[in-house]
């Protein structure tokens, strides 16, 4: 008896409906840090945390940028204590204290898939899930026949999803 080929468009299908089931899981993580990343501009979810450093004494305004980074600027000073945006530093004492607005820890490592860099783990799963993502692209046109209506159809759609996003690119 003899095995018969299976043709290439049910391939496709198969790795497309199991790559699918798999990706599903990641896409949710992915969707749920994205939907988060839109707010990071603001304190949504974000509760304060504040530290104390010890520091030199008289520091100046420069100086304390490192440490308090973008809430660095001065806004008034009584004393020896600079109020910051973000903060205050005692320029007797040397002690900062700094307040930081944080999401929960996994709120926080779940925005990181976003930011991941070549220096990060990260990066290999988002290099992998956009070359996923890729081939859910394509391998979706081989899910129905180029001669079908639905296909016809769904191109309409594909060219309104890149013509929608471009056009939001641009406002």
């Amino acid at each position: 008896m003899t095995k018969r080929k299976t043709p290439f468009s049910f391939q496709i299908r198969i790795i497309h409906r199991y790559l699918g089931f798999f990706l599903a899981g990641i896409m949710f993580v992915y969707a749920l840090s994205g939907i988060i990343m839109v707010y990071r501009n603001t304190d949504f979810l974000k509760t304060e945390v504040i530290t104390e450093k010890k520091l030199a004494p008289n520091l100046s305004e420069r100086d304390l940028a490192p440490i308090f980074k973008k809430g660095a600027k001065v806004i008034k000073q009584e004393g020896a204590v600079l109020y910051l945006r973000n903060g205050n530093y005692n320029q007797t004492t040397g002690v900062a204290t700094i307040k930081k607005m944080q999401l929960p820890f996994v709120l926080d490592k779940m925005e990181k898939l976003h930011k991941a860099n070549t220096s990060s783990p990260l990066y290999f799963l988002n290099i992998f899930f956009g070359v996923a993502l890729l081939f859910f692209v394509f391998s979706a046109f081989w899910m129905y026949a180029p001669k079908m209506p639905v296909f016809k159809k769904g191109m309409y759609f594909a060219v309104g999803g890149v013509l929608l996003t471009i056009i939001l690119l641009f406002i």
